[in-house]
């Protein structure tokens, strides 16, 4: 049985499935249930590969019959060669990574595109929600207390569209989208989708 049915994955989800070429090799790092990757195996052919951290999340990808290992990617994407695959897709997590410009560099090396989704830590309603209440906002996106969030590293759009900047990587698309999983129509307006995007997804080339 598949991990997700056609065309029922997350909005961000679906964002990032977009911009993969069909038939593409494709790393799912930190790939939880398989949703993603079972939705690009099964609706857009590419030869997915998965790492998970969580046991539940490998056994539930295996179930799935997807090609996925248990294992950190903060280590064991070291092991693999350059460009061995066409995207390596990192969604919700690079905030949650021990070293995330390391990983970020880690992603650029093994995929030739990689894809980065996160959440945005200066959306309006975290803000308020701050100001208001001085307490961390726990919400659908940010669904943990603060003392059990795995969430290490505060990031914001403007702050991963800096740190693309100092690097050297290139932007290639980037999506912002609303509180309901819904694109933002600002363009390329920074303060704009700063201030309005509860989350955002990248698609990144050295």
């Amino acid at each position: 049985m598949s991990a997700a049915p056609p065309n029922t994955i997350r909005a961000d989800l679906q964002l990032i499935a977009d911009m993969i070429e069909p038939g593409s090799r494709v790393l799912d790092v930190g790939c939880a249930d398989g949703a993603l990757l079972d939705h690009l195996v099964n609706q857009k052919g590419v030869d997915g590969r998965g790492i998970e951290l969580s046991v539940d999340g490998v056994n539930a990808c295996v179930s799935a019959g997807l090609s996925v290992i248990q294992g950190d990617a903060e280590t064991d994407l070291l092991d693999y060669p350059d460009h061995a695959f066409d995207y390596v897709v990192l969604s919700q997590t690079l905030q949650a990574m021990r070293a995330p410009k390391s990983t970020l560099e880690q992603l650029l090396r093994v995929g030739r595109h990689a894809i980065v989704s996160l959440p945005n830590f200066a959306y309006w309603r975290l803000r308020w929600h701050l100001l208001v209440t001085g307490r961390m906002p726990v919400n659908t996106t940010l669904p943990y207390e603060w003392y059990e969030t795995p969430n290490i590293h505060l990031c914001t759009i403007r702050d991963f569209v800096v740190l693309c900047r100092k690097m050297g990587v290139t932007i290639d698309r980037s999506i912002s989208l609303d509180r309901n999983g819904v694109p933002l129509g600002f363009g390329s307006k920074l303060f704009m989708v700063n201030l309005f995007g509860e989350q955002a997804v990248f698609l990144l080339r050295t």
